[in-house]
């Protein structure tokens, strides 16, 4: 009899800890996205790795150097960094810049997916 009482006192407490499982499916909420903006995470990497060429008064080339023209030319931006080295289209230019890693690029791309917040 003992063991019947103990046993349905234990059966609720252990559904109460079941159902209070904080690695129960649902909501991740340890994989919020960041949000990306213009200033605080692409002007760095654009200043680092375009100048001189892409920003004025130096640069002859389409100009990067504020939000507008960098946001107008990402799709661009994007596609010649992700091509091979030996590309002549690939930037930044081997002889002038180290290129972007892969976390850099990822950092534009999902810029780019979060429609380019300032």
């Amino acid at each position: 009899m003992k063991k019947l009482k103990l046993c349905l006192l234990i059966l609720p407490f252990s559904l109460v800890l079941i159902n209070c499982n904080s690695t129960k499916k649902g909501a991740d909420y340890t994989k919020v996205e960041k949000k990306l903006s213009y200033n605080k995470d692409i002007k760095p990497i654009i200043d680092n790795s375009c100048t001189p060429c892409h920003i004025p008064p130096q640069g002859r080339k389409e100009p990067l150097e504020n939000y507008a023209h960098v946001k107008e030319h990402i799709t661009t931006i994007i596609e010649r960094i992700k091509l091979p080295q030996e590309d002549r289209k690939f930037m930044p230019p081997r002889n002038k810049k180290p290129p972007l890693n892969d976390s850099l690029v990822a950092v534009l791309v999902k810029w780019q997916q979060q429609d380019m917040p300032e």
